[in-house]
């Protein structure tokens, strides 16, 4: 019986425009490595065929360059791939599908499916029944069709869709492209593969989200893998195997300092992280003179280590100890702007008295540095 791998989500053309302009081009182009892994993959676990269920662009209007550099990166394995349109690159009378073949870049062995209806991959033992969307939105459910969709005997029967399955996925997801829960059973389906929700997902026994194959979002919903999918006979449950194909972890972080074991077990966490990381931090509380210090350097590291970290530290106030004002020198008049400065901290202007405390911190230990050269 066939064996084949299911992925979704590549949203090629995605800018990341929050991002320095060397980490954005990075982060674009390991979407590319990524659909040449799926190759790979499929390679080496030997599949019959890859299923790709929805949303290969980010939009209609990606570059033609895109467009090529997509199809070229699936050229490694040369077994048929089916691809399905999305919400974002719906089979539109015009789409980036259009335009995709006017260029002359699809493979031969790629199936494009701008239309409902079945692609029988004899050879492999497939028959692909493909649900794509023609519009960005719906409000009807496309899998219905699949209960009265006949397929050639001795073909396993999977279903391809991209969309909402009702019920099942978290509330703060769309509405619209309805999928029901139990498509697989009403359709009769060894397995219904599904795209749009971005994390590795399963519905049931049947029915997968295989998520997106490299993480674009800072959610933590287990992105960054592909399925492998063995039908081991007719009837029984499909083996369904995640492979991870991430090259980036993406991880966001909401930390409150209240103590100096607060900074330094954050410091400790940011350590332990792989290089391939992309990192967004967000401090609030507060830290004294010396734990600043720490943190800037710390930040200074991470930065030449990580692929990106970004910190907010606008939330995080400075409090220096008597102990760093000691260590300043700060007495009299210099003393009573720091005092003045951790005061206003409290204001609505707290990020300018923040940032001018650290200046007139930083200002006094040069000077003490100068004074004992």
């Amino acid at each position: 019986m066939p064996k084949f791998l299911h992925t979704a989500d590549w949203q090629m053309g995605r800018a990341f425009s929050r991002f320095e302009t060397e980490d954005g081009a990075a982060l674009v182009e390991a979407r590319f490595e990524a659909i040449e892994k799926l190759a790979q993959l499929a390679n080496e676990y030997q599949c019959d065929a890859v299923l790709v269920a929805g949303d290969v662009f980010d939009a209609q209007t990606v570059s033609d360059r895109t467009i090529r550099r997509v199809f070229n990166a699936t050229r490694a394995f040369t077994g048929p791939w089916v691809i399905l349109p999305g919400n974002h690159d719906a089979a539109l009378a015009e789409s980036v599908w259009t335009r995709a073949e006017r260029l002359g870049a699809v493979p031969d062995n790629v199936h494009l499916a701008l239309e409902p209806g079945v692609i029988s991959l004899v050879t492999q033992g497939l028959a692909v029944l493909c649900a794509p969307l023609t519009q960005r939105n719906t409000y009807g459910d496309l899998t219905e069709i699949f209960n009265t969709t006949e397929t050639p005997e001795g073909l396993a029967r999977v279903g391809l869709a991209h969309g909402s399955v009702q019920g099942l996925l978290p509330e703060e997801i769309d509405s619209t492209n309805p999928i029901l829960g139990n498509r697989a059973e009403t359709a009769r389906l060894d397995y219904l593969a599904l795209g749009d929700w971005h994390g590795t997902k399963q519905i049931d026994s049947r029915t997968w989200y295989s998520g997106t194959p490299e993480p674009e979002r800072f959610r933590n919903n287990g992105a960054g893998f592909a399925l492998i999918v063995n039908l081991p006979e007719p009837g029984a449950a499909p083996e369904v195997t995640p492979v991870e194909t991430a090259r980036y972890q993406w991880h966001q972080w909401r930390e409150t300092l209240a103590v100096e074991s607060d900074l330094d077990q954050l410091l400790n966490r940011l350590q332990a992280l792989p290089e391939p990381s992309v990192v967004d931090l967000r401090l609030e509380g507060s830290v004294t003179l010396a734990g600043e210090e720490k943190l800037v350097d710390a930040l200074s590291v991470a930065e030449a280590r990580f692929r990106s970290i970004q910190c907010d530290r606008s939330g995080l106030q400075l409090e220096p100890t008597d102990d760093d004002i000691a260590a300043l020198k700060a007495d009299g008049y210099v003393g009573e702007v720091i005092e003045h400065l951790r005061t206003r901290q409290q204001d609505d202007n707290a990020e300018a008295a923040r940032d001018a405390l650290a200046i007139l911190a930083g200002l006094l230990k040069d000077r003490k540095q100068e004074a004992s050269e």
